[in-house]
């Protein structure tokens, strides 16, 4: 098996974690800014390099996120190889990053386009195509952006999907501007034989794209999904702390795939992440008590490999 000899992890928990967190009586969880803040102090003290420390939709939609702006300003400057990202859904976005020092813009739009239709009366292709003022703007204000496809593998209302209604998106998003593309498994329908041949198959048709892959453990295959992709040549991927998440689109959907125990696994391949599983354990165990419940982590529950060589009698 031909496996890269490092990857690049961006921790998604702050956003794609939180945002889908409730309490006892079914009402969002909020996190104080604070706390907030000090995950992504221990997140960036860990290794990560890149961090998607929430989004700028509208605080009444998501109110878990409604506080993006402040962590932003909270946590100041951050070394030079780091990377702040935030999720947003139009030129709103771009403004609120603007006035609050971000300097990474993620888009999103869903490769379903029953679900595309019903969410914004629009296809996939139109509302990249809205995207062109995001791009203006950020582009005007030194303000990266990126983009990215949910469901690009399969949805709950069509199945699989084609191939050539990815390759429309990439394509609309590249007409805008936008070279660095997200696929994300948000349904967490993806097999590692789909995975494999789509990755492939966008690595070869758009070698000026930057790829990204997010994967949710829904089914259980998120790891397996991880290794084909590797497979076929990707090396940046999204993961949670604990596996914290899960997509509210989605009856039954699991949160994404936990960091700790995607780092583990490289760590025991001998893949380079150059961040610190330890500390990533320590951080999921302290959101836990945050949210008030277990997290969706084996290695919190096993613990390292390594750490049981020569304990057992």
């Amino acid at each position: 098996m031909k496996l890269p000899e490092s990857v690049k992890i961006c921790e998604v928990g702050l956003r794609d974690g939180l945002q889908n967190e409730k309490d006892q009586d079914g009402n969002p969880l909020v996190l104080k800014t604070e706390d907030k803040v000090e995950i992504l102090k221990g997140l960036i003290d860990a290794g990560y390099k890149v961090i998607e420390v929430g989004s700028f939709m509208h605080p009444k939609k998501v109110p878990q996120m409604a506080d993006t702006d402040e962590v932003v300003k909270k946590i100041g400057e951050v070394p030079a190889d780091v990377e702040l990202r935030a999720l947003i859904p139009n030129v709103r976005g771009v403004q609120r990053a603007i006035e609050c020092g971000c300097k990474k813009v993620k888009l999103n739009v869903s490769a379903s386009r029953m679900h595309n239709l019903k969410n914004l009366n629009r296809t996939p292709e139109e509302s990249v195509a809205g995207f062109a003022d995001c791009v203006k703007l950020s582009k005007e204000n030194n303000i990266a952006i990126s983009g990215s496809i949910s469901m690009p593998f399969a949805s709950p209302w069509e199945g699989r999907t084609p191939v050539e209604d990815v390759d429309a998106i990439i394509e609309a998003y590249l007409k805008v501007g936008i070279n660095e593309i997200s696929l994300s498994d948000a349904s967490g329908m993806a097999v590692p034989n789909q995975v494999y041949d789509l990755c492939e198959h966008v690595i070869k048709k758009y070698p000026d794209a930057t790829w990204w892959l997010h994967f949710h453990n829904t089914r259980g295959v998120a790891m397996a999904n991880i290794l084909a992709a590797m497979q076929a040549g990707m090396t940046q991927f999204d993961s949670s702390f604990g596996g914290l998440g899960g997509c509210p689109f989605v009856p039954g959907a699991a949160g994404n795939i936990s960091s700790e125990d995607v780092i583990h696994m490289l760590d025991e391949s001998g893949i380079k992440t150059g961040i610190d599983v330890l500390k990533v354990m320590a951080i999921s165990r302290k959101v836990s008590e945050l949210v008030g419940h277990k997290l969706d982590s084996y290695v919190l529950r096993a613990g390292r490999s390594k750490d049981l060589i020569g304990t057992q009698g």
